[in-house]
């Protein structure tokens, strides 16, 4: 049993303490934004935010986390009012499948908190998430959006 504060609620979810953080929250809370994709940290389809830090919930497990703050795509918009990431993501018309786009928009959340402005080098280097629908132009587009907005 596991005592996990997500998006401002702690929950109990029954798992060992070794389960990857992103089945307790799909399978156990039922929060179904944060998406599977390759499980071993590498695509960012399961990004979320730990202590305000961008992570991937697929390599942290349940234990890793216990006591500290996580937000998932979920919890990302405050009041009923969407974040201004989301808010850039439907004006630039950022999703094809949309697979991808809860774990990309958590990043480039976490990117902007910690570099309100940043260069086109700055996001290279910050969001390694990967979308197989090539989006990345809108992508950046979006993040310069949402920078200026």
């Amino acid at each position: 049993m596991a005592n996990l504060k997500i998006n401002g609620k702690t929950v109990n979810v029954d798992v060992e303490d070794d389960t990857p953080l992103l089945w307790a929250i799909r399978e156990n809370v039922g929060l179904t934004g944060t998406k599977y994709g390759c499980g071993i940290a590498q695509c960012g389809a399961c990004t979320v935010h730990i202590d305000g830090v961008a992570m991937r919930s697929c390599g942290v497990t349940v234990h890793e986390v216990a006591g500290k703050d996580i937000t998932t795509i979920e919890g990302l918009a405050a009041g009923g009012v969407m974040h201004k990431v989301q808010l850039a993501w439907i004006a630039n018309d950022v999703p094809q499948c949309g697979y991808c786009q809860s774990g990309m928009i958590m990043a480039v959340a976490a990117l902007l908190k910690d570099n309100p402005k940043p260069t086109d080098d700055d996001i290279n280097d910050a969001i390694t998430n990967i979308c197989r629908c090539g989006t990345f132009q809108q992508v950046r587009e979006a993040i310069h959006a949402a920078a200026n907005a």
